[in-house]
C-alpha cells in the first residue's frame, strides 16, 4: 500500500512539472515553485487504473480564456415614413434645380400666382401620385417626373389634345401602340392608370439612356420626339455651340415644357418661397386592384362598391363604355377601403350575369353594325358572343346582346356622355348651336369654312384632334357667331326657338324676326335641306331683342 501511495505521488509530481513548462513557454513568465499549482489541478484516479490519470487544465489568471464582449443590443428603427406625399417626392428629386434662366423665372411667376390651379391639379391627382412615386422609385427614375402628369394633362386622365394625345401622360396613338396600350371602341391604355405609367416609365428610361443620363433631353425628347432633340444637338455640334436643353434650338413648346417641371419641382421643393401651401395627399395607396375575371358593368361594380360611377371611372378611365372590355384587362381599381366588399359581393355573382342581356330577333332591314350601334355595342362583340364568324345575319335570327344595366346617360364619363357634356357647353352664351351630321368628302377645314370658324376650335368644340378620322354620319357641333342688326346701335342676342305656324315660311319668318333666310338654314341645318317648311316644325333664331 506505502508503493501504492508512493508511485501516485510521484506521477502528480511530474506532471505538476510538465504543466509548469508548458506555460513558461506559453507566456514567457517564470513560475517561482511547482507548488504554486493549486489542488485542483489534480483530478483523482480510480487506484486501479494505474496507467491511466484524467487532468483539467490548472486554472490562472495569466492563462484565463478572455471571452469578447458582447455587444450592447441597438432597436434598429426605421425613418419614420412621410405623412404627406410631397414630403416623400422631394426626398426622391434628383434633378439639378439650381437654374436661373428667363424661360423658368416666366414658368415660376405663373404657376406661383396661380395657386388654385395648383390645388386643383393636386385633388385630381391624389386618386394616382401614391401608385406612380411607388412605380418611379422602384425603376430608380428621380421623383420630380412624378409633376410631369401635371404639365401633359394637369392629371386629367381623360385629358385630349388636337395633336391627338390622351390620359394623364397624354401618349399619341402610335407611341401608344409601341408601348402596349391598347386603342379599341371599349378601352383606350392611353387612360388606364396603370398602364400608362407602365409606359412611360419605359419609355423615358430609354429616352434617358438614349441621351447618356441627360433628363432634360429625355424630358425634351418626351414632348417633341428624340428626332426632333437629336438634330438640335447635331446643329448645335456643328456649329460649335453647347448642347444643353437650354442652348438648343427647339419647338416652342418644347422650350417652354421642361422649365414647366422645373418649376413645379423648385415649387414643391419650397412652397414657403413661393407663398403657396401644398394641397395635402396622404402617403398611403389610395386604391387596390381586384381581378374580376371577365366582362362587368360599370354600375354594376359601383353598386357593389358602394362608390359612385364617376369614382369608379375616374379610377378605371381607360374604359370607354359602360362595361369593361369584354377583351380585357380583366381588373378595376377600387379605392382601398372598399376593395374587400367589393371582392366579396363580386364571388356572389357567376360570370353570366355580371352584364345585362337582351334577346333580340333580327328584322328586315338589320345587319351587324346597325344592330350593335343600337345597343351601344360592337360588331366583334356580337361575332363572340353569337358564334358569328361572319357579318351575314338572317331575318328572324335571334341574337344575345350584352346592354347596359342602367339608362345611358347615367354613365356620365363614359366616352360618350364626355362628348355630350363638351358638345353642349357654349364658348359664351350669344352663340347659337348648330348640330352637323358628316358628309362623304367633308373635313374639319371645309366645315368650318362654310360657319366662318376654324379647324383648330371646331375641332375643339367637338373634343377631336385636328388628324382624326371624320366618317359620314358622325355628329358635330358648330357655335356659330350672331350677326348683330346693322341698323341698331347696340344688340342683344337671345336663342328663341320658334313653332311655324300654319301658311308661314321661311321667309315669313325671317322677315318677322328681322333675319335673312340664309341664317336661318345656317342655324338649321335639317330644316334648311327641305324643300318646305310644315306647320309644328321647329326653327332655333338668334334675335336682337334691342334692335327690334
Amino acid at each position: 500500500m506505502i508503493y501504492k501511495i508512493f508511485w501516485i505521488c510521484l506521477a502528480s509530481l511530474a506532471l505538476s512539472a510538465c504543466q509548469t513548462t508548458s506555460k513558461l513557454e506559453k507566456n514567457d513568465a517564470p513560475i517561482e515553485s511547482i507548488e504554486s499549482a493549486d489542488d485542483t489541478d489534480i483530478v483523482e484516479a480510480d487506484t486501479e487504473q494505474l496507467g491511466f490519470i484524467d487532468t483539467v487544465p490548472p486554472v490562472n489568471s495569466a492563462e484565463e480564456e478572455i471571452l469578447p464582449e458582447e455587444e450592447p443590443v441597438v432597436a434598429v428603427t426605421k425613418p419614420k415614413a412621410p405623412a404627406d406625399i410631397w414630403e416623400r417626392i422631394r426626398a426622391g428629386y434628383q434633378l439639378n434645380l439650381d437654374i436661373d434662366r428667363p424661360r423658368l423665372s416666366s414658368q415660376l411667376r405663373w404657376f406661383s400666382s396661380h395657386p388654385s390651379y395648383l390645388d386643383r391639379v393636386s385633388k385630381r391627382g391624389e386618386r394616382y401620385l401614391y401608385y406612380i412615386v411607388d412605380e418611379l422609385e422602384k425603376a430608380g427614375i428621380p421623383t420630380e417626373i412624378a409633376l410631369l402628369p401635371i404639365v401633359e394633362s394637369g392629371f386629367d386622365p381623360f385629358g385630349y389634345s388636337h395633336g391627338r394625345a390622351s390620359g394623364p401622360w397624354q401618349f399619341i396613338p402610335s407611341t401608344g401602340q409601341m408601348y402596349g396600350l391598347d386603342q379599341t371602341w371599349w378601352y383606350d391604355g392611353r387612360r388606364d392608370i396603370i398602364g400608362s405609367t407602365q409606359a412611360a416609365i419605359a419609355y423615358l428610361t430609354r429616352l434617358n439612356k438614349m441621351f447618356d443620363g441627360n433628363w432634360l433631353h429625355a424630358l425634351a425628347s418626351y414632348n417633341s420626339g428624340e428626332g426632333t432633340v437629336l438634330r438640335a444637338i447635331r446643329k448645335n455640334k456643328k456649329a460649335g455651340k453647347p448642347t444643353d436643353f437650354w442652348s438648343l434650338d427647339l419647338p416652342k413648346e418644347t422650350r417652354a415644357y421642361v422649365p414647366k417641371l422645373i418649376a413645379l419641382a423648385k415649387i414643391i421643393k419650397n412652397p414657403e418661397k413661393y407663398n403657396y401651401s401644398t394641397y395635402f395627399i396622404p402617403n398611403k395607396p389610395y386604391f387596390d386592384v381586384v381581378n374580376i375575371g371577365g366582362q362587368l358593368d360599370l354600375a354594376q361594380a359601383a353598386d357593389m362598391a358602394e362608390i359612385s360611377i364617376d369614382e369608379v371611372y375616374l379610377l378605371n378611365p381607360g374604359f370607354n363604355q359602360w362595361a369593361t372590355s369584354p377583351d380585357g384587362p380583366h381588373r378595376l381599381l377600387m379605392p382601398i377601403s372598399k376593395a374587400k366588399q367589393f371582392r366579396t359581393k363580386l364571388a356572389e355573382i357567376p360570370s353570366n350575369e355580371r352584364v345585362t342581356w337582351v334577346r333580340y330577333t333580327v328584322k328586315a332591314g338589320d345587319n351587324l353594325l346597325l344592330v350593335a350601334k343600337q345597343h351601344n355595342t360592337t360588331v366583334n362583340v356580337l361575332q363572340d358572343v353569337n358564334k358569328i364568324s361572319s357579318t351575314m345575319i338572317r331575318v328572324g335570327q335571334e341574337l344575345m346582346i350584352p346592354v347596359a344595366g342602367n339608362k345611358i346617360e347615367s354613365y356620365t364619363l363614359s366616352s360618350h356622355q364626355r362628348l355630350l357634356a363638351k358638345q353642349s357647353r357654349a364658348p359664351n352664351r350669344n352663340r347659337i348651336k348648330i348640330n352637323y351630321t358628316v358628309n362623304a368628302g367633308d373635313s374639319l377645314w371645309l366645315i368650318s369654312n362654310k360657319y366662318g370658324t376654324d379647324s383648330k376650335t371646331l375641332a375643339r368644340w367637338n373634343n377631336m384632334g385636328l388628324a382624326d378620322p371624320l366618317m359620314p354620319g358622325k355628329k358635330l357641333v358648330v357655335w356659330l357667331e350672331p350677326k348683330p342688326s346693322e341698323s341698331s346701335t347696340r344688340s342683344v342676342m337671345k336663342k328663341v326657338v320658334y313653332t311655324i305656324r300654319s301658311g308661314e315660311s321661311l321667309a315669313v319668318v325671317a322677315n318677322k324676326f328681322k333675319v335673312s333666310i340664309n341664317d336661318i338654314k345656317d342655324w338649321n341645318p335639317k330644316v334648311g335641306s327641305q324643300k318646305y317648311v310644315q306647320p309644328g316644325d321647329k326653327v332655333t333664331l338668334l334675335v336682337n331683342v334691342v334692335g327690334g
